[in-house]
């Protein structure tokens, strides 16, 4: 195997250049030339960032070669060629010169979920992960859940999910077969885990073939819909009228049978106690389609207690991950039941209301009747 040299283009400023070697293919690379690469380290050549990087055994910290820092003893420096492993030999990324070009826990996270999708097809223990990224099984987890949210299982089968997606897309790939390249060992786990929302020909079809029922009233927030599969309650719409409900269920559910059920009269009644000042407990099943880190955020929703109010900053922070500010956001802004996912009691972290889905107006309406209802129990 030949030893790895990095391939650097000609700096026309310097008098005397380094040799440029041939660039070395992948399987080539496995090896780092010592020499060459001290040579490199100690002249700090920036143009080999990113091809190159030097750990320091004393410190268990790996660099890129135009690091700032005072250059170590020879003896106590090893390469690598990546990242990834430098990371599997225990180092961690160095603070001032950031060898990875972002955040070094990002690094190490993403080190994880390179992993996680090339053993798509099983699960990954922690035991197998912590030792990539020099950490042990439990701070790779508390790690894995800062950065992102979800816990490594979870991430792998969203991944498993997207994948199935993909699979699905293609109109000629049997439905069998996109299950198994999926990942999944069988179409049981596939249903337990996919979280299509759906069977997977009906998603194929983009829900073609699915009923989806509704019903319409009045509100004090204007008027509302309700729609159900016969799983749950699929949607909850806020509007002025009529014509822009239907036209917002239309979007959500573009290829499904939509048609209107007296049957859900109940259900909207349950609703509707939600906007007045002597609700109803509601206990009604949800038929939703969302990733793992969207349902742990509409669940935690679901903890505010009426006539309180949450920040962003401060959901994230209950979730496990303050990192996390935009992607609650996100999950917030993406709740397709309105009033039964309370998304409207959370607020920005300077007391505004920020943004609603049905407009600032009914946030501040709904905010506003639940406070009044709660002093009146007091």
């Amino acid at each position: 195997m030949t030893a790895f040299a990095v391939a650097l283009s000609p700096n026309p400023s310097s008098p005397n250049p380094m040799p440029i070697p041939p660039m070395p293919t992948r399987s080539e690379s496995a090896t780092v030339d010592p020499d060459h690469a001290w040579q490199i380290v100690s002249n700090r050549d920036a143009r080999a960032d990113g091809r190159l990087f030097y750990a320091v055994r004393t410190t268990g910290i790996v660099c890129r070669p135009s690091c700032p820092s005072r250059r170590p003893a020879r003896a106590n420096v090893e390469f690598f060629p990546d990242l990834v492993t430098a990371f599997a030999s225990g180092y961690r990324p160095c603070l001032r010169c950031n060898p990875a070009g972002i955040h070094a826990d990002a690094q190490r996270v993403e080190t994880l979920c390179a992993h996680l999708r090339r053993y798509s097809d099983r699960p990954v223990p922690l035991a197998e992960l912590a030792p990539l990224i020099g950490l042990s099984p439990l701070a790779a987890q508390r790690l894995f859940r800062r950065v992102l949210g979800l816990s490594p299982a979870q991430f792998q089968a969203q991944t498993r999910a997207a994948a199935l997606r993909r699979s699905l897309d293609n109109p000629a790939a049997r439905i069998t077969d996109a299950i198994y390249d999926a990942g999944y060992s069988g179409s049981s786990r596939m249903y337990e885990n996919a979280a299509l929302g759906m069977k997977p020909a009906d998603y194929r079809r983009r829900g073609q073939g699915i009923s989806i029922g509704y019903t319409l009233g009045n509100s004090p927030l204007g008027r509302l819909l309700i729609a159900a599969t016969g799983r749950g309650l699929c949607a909850v719409i806020l509007a002025a009228d009529d014509d822009e409900l239907l036209a917002r269920l239309h979007a959500q559910f573009s290829a499904a049978e939509i048609s209107p059920q007296p049957d859900l009269a109940p259900v909207l009644v349950q609703v509707l106690t939600h906007l007045t000042e002597h609700p109803v407990a509601l206990d009604l099943p949800l038929d939703l389609r969302a990733t793992a880190f969207q349902m742990r955020v509409w669940s935690a929703l679901r903890r505010i207690p009426r006539g309180e109010t949450r920040t962003y900053a401060e959901l994230a922070r209950d979730l496990g991950q303050p990192t996390a500010v935009r992607a609650v956001a996100r999950a917030c802004a993406s709740n397709p039941v309105a009033v039964v996912i309370p998304c409207h009691r959370v607020i920005g972290s300077d007391g505004k209301l920020t943004g609603y889905r049905w407009g600032i107006e009914r946030k501040q309406k709904l905010l506003t009747l639940e406070s009044a209802s709660l002093e009146e129990q007091v």
